[in-house]
């Protein structure tokens, strides 16, 4: 059996190469977690004031149509979508920090259960939205959430298969992978984010309609075939083949989506969640 002496041992016998992967992939995750949580942060504050005062219209002004007078029954499932996502963008981090893994095994398989649970629903919950609701976009970005929902609801069902059968290092992989498409909207908004502020402002697509060719292959690349996962995907293939030019270039492109991250984030507190408290 490994110990942890003999992994610290490995870690720092590492090709630089190794570590440099190892430290891109950190500080990529560093960035998201901090991102992740601001917009968890913001969904609890923005939903539930307007909740507790009983003013849901004001839902509109960043969900459109997410409030219907007199639908509860849709109603309800937007609101268990919102409460539910703000529980997976502030929980999900916390499942891939190792020393809540290893130290507080039981607290990490209680919140992995609660994770994944709550991803399946909110899958179903986005699901019914998509497509029983007039929202702003196309069918394409319509067709590639639910593309989406549908990763998600597999790669749920894999982690708990691989956790259930005590393959750990399988069930560490698809949690990643899980973690990633759970995440498309707030991939989609850190996106958009940056692009406008890169573009000082809409190209490529008209605000009003919200639709236009950078909307549609945002969409594709966050939802359908989602970019993350292709990036982590090319992580684990580096990891195994410890081969120092392709952890190379898996480090600059890890470091430059970290960038694009970073902006995005800051783009979307300056100009949609902050302005909306």
């Amino acid at each position: 059996m490994t110990t942890n002496t003999d992994v610290l041992l490995q870690k720092a016998n590492a090709p630089y190469a190794t570590k440099l992967l190892t430290f891109a992939a950190t500080a990529w995750f560093v960035v998201a977690t901090i991102g992740q949580w601001l917009f968890g942060i913001y969904i609890l504050l923005f939903y539930g004031k307007y909740a507790v005062t009983g003013d849901f219209e004001k839902w509109n002004r960043v969900l459109p149509h997410g409030y219907v007078e007199g639908d509860w029954k849709a109603n309800t499932v937007v609101a268990i979508h919102v409460l539910l996502a703000a529980i997976l963008v502030i929980g999900g981090p916390l499942q891939v920090i190792p020393p809540i893994r290893q130290h507080w095994p039981r607290c990490h398989r209680w919140l992995g259960r609660t994770y994944v649970t709550t991803a399946i629903v909110v899958s179903v919950a986005g699901l019914i939205m998509i497509w029983t609701r007039r929202s702003e976009g196309h069918s394409i970005r319509h067709i590639s959430i639910s593309i989406q929902a549908i990763y998600i609801i597999l790669f749920a069902l894999l982690t708990i298969r691989h956790a259930r059968d005590r393959q750990f290092t399988q069930h560490r992989e698809w949690a990643l992978r899980l973690f990633m498409v759970v995440n498309g909207v707030w991939f989609f908004r850190v996106g958009l984010m940056f692009w406008l502020l890169i573009n000082g402002g809409p190209v490529g697509f008209d605000p009003k309609t919200f639709t236009g060719p950078f909307l549609t292959a945002l969409s594709l690349l966050t939802y359908a075939i989602p970019l993350s996962l292709i990036v982590l995907e090319l992580y684990f293939y580096a990891r195994k083949r410890q081969n120092d030019a392709l952890s190379l270039f898996a480090s600059v492109l890890i470091f430059l989506c970290t960038g694009i991250t970073g902006i995005g984030i800051f783009g979307a507190m300056m100009r949609l969640w902050l302005p909306n408290l």
